[in-house]
């Protein structure tokens, strides 16, 4: 069986669990031989590999008649003046207005011998809306120069090239969703990026849910009809490393990993950690991430006199993440919407305690984790304040945890994937 996969960033570059996930899931189909090419915008030379082909859309060749009509979908498309620089997650940074108005008037060309080829800065940021449309028609170009039986694209940002890939060949579409606009922006989508997600959702022939809740949210949504929807959970990989030597401390660390965004719900931490701190002395808390509520958050520490109980660390690549976790006594996931959260399996792997929300797609398959609702603050404080002052507590998840992370491995969840293939191929 031969995949053609799309996604937006792959190991070392990478901005959230995105990244961490399509490396996952490679990686297990790879273990059960299936041919996997994964296009991303830029490829760099560093990423890892085994056992897959990694493709950047810099790299595909156009041939010299590259004015072809726009498929019939893209008529759907609605450009909007952007005021703000964008990730993969659409954080709202100030930025001068970036119009595009028109797909192929923000499309530069480089003259590379006999063909001509797209380039892409491979960063989040101003001109991202633009490479998607660009990426799109690069990657539309695969149809002539590689064989393969499905096309697998990953969250929006790539929606748009495998619905132009099936038009140009009939291969099935699978489309994958970590997380729709409603996670990222609540009750107020951005148009285009809902409007994409939509396409996307109507033209593939089959749609994977990293969690039933995210499956229920395309469902009442987007009005996607269930029997279309696999919910297949994501993974973790297995730890590669022995973990670091804690220095001797009586210091109690309290950690918050991921974007400091509504969505993540790092407010309901900081308030959960003023209702802690005057009866656990010695807790530190450590926000690990960035984010559009980064100074916001920051101000709410100032106003509790909180600041010398808390640290910042700012975006962490993977291995400072691994050592945070090393140092870390209670990890705190208390998400607004979560279409999953890896980050609390990785968590469970270094075996420190996790607590989650219970609107978290990750807490469907952590039976031992402890579960909060986001707003209950109050039981968010005591649930921490019971993983640190209770000693059975560590030893007790350390125990369960393994027995759960060995059901949560990618060779497995991409077994599933596979599964799906077959039901579009049969």
């Amino acid at each position: 069986m031969r995949v053609l996969m799309l996604g937006w960033e792959f190991p070392p570059r990478i901005a959230g669990g995105l990244g961490v996930a399509c490396y996952g899931l490679v990686r297990g189909l790879a273990y059960h031989k299936v041919q996997v090419t994964f296009v991303m915008p830029f490829r760099s030379g560093d990423e890892p590999l085994n056992g897959y082909k990694l493709l950047g859309a810099h790299e595909i060749e156009i041939p010299r008649s590259w004015a072809v009509p726009l498929p019939p979908f893209w008529h759907h498309i609605t450009f909007y003046g952007v005021k703000t620089a964008l990730g993969p997650y659409l954080e709202l940074l100030t930025y001068p207005e970036v119009l595009f108005e028109s797909v192929q008037e923000r499309m530069v060309w480089t003259q590379q011998e006999e063909a001509l080829r797209l380039e892409f800065s491979g960063r989040y940021g101003p001109d991202l809306l633009s490479e998607v449309y660009r990426y799109a028609y690069a990657v539309s170009h695969l149809a002539e120069r590689e064989t393969f039986d499905i096309i697998h694209a990953h969250d929006w940002l790539t929606y748009l090239g495998g619905l132009w890939l099936k038009a140009k060949t009939g291969k099935p579409l699978v489309v994958h969703v970590h997380a729709t606009e409603y996670d990222r922006s609540g009750d107020n989508p951005n148009p285009e990026v809902r409007s994409i997600e939509q396409m996307g959702f109507e033209g593939a022939d089959l749609i994977i849910a990293v969690s039933f809740y995210t499956r229920s949210v395309v469902a009442e949504k987007y009005g996607i009809p269930l029997d279309k929807i696999w919910a297949i959970h994501n993974a973790v990989l297995p730890k590669d490393r022995q973990p670091l030597q804690r220095p001797p401390s009586k210091q109690k660390v309290v950690t918050f990993l991921g974007r400091v965004t509504h969505q993540k719900g790092p407010e309901y931490f900081v308030e959960a950690a003023a209702r802690l701190a005057p009866y656990v002395p010695e807790a530190h808390f450590v926000m690990a991430g960035t984010g559009d509520l980064l100074r916001s958050v920051i101000r709410r520490v100032a106003q509790l006199r909180l600041g010398a109980r808390f640290s910042f660390t700012g975006f962490l690549p993977p291995p400072e993440v691994e050592r945070l976790f090393d140092l870390s006594d209670v990890y705190v996931m208390p998400s607004v919407s979560e279409p999953f959260g890896i980050s609390a399996l990785e968590a469970l792997r270094a075996g420190v305690p996790v607590i989650v929300s219970r609107q978290s797609g990750v807490a469907e398959v952590l039976p031992h984790a402890l579960k909060v609702d986001f707003w209950d603050v109050d039981g968010l404080a005591d649930l921490i304040y019971g993983v640190l002052q209770y000693k059975g507590i560590r030893p007790f998840f350390i125990r369960y945890a393994q027995a759960e992370l060995s059901q949560l491995q990618w060779e497995r969840s991409s077994a599933r994937v596979i599964e799906a293939y077959k039901s579009l191929l049969r």
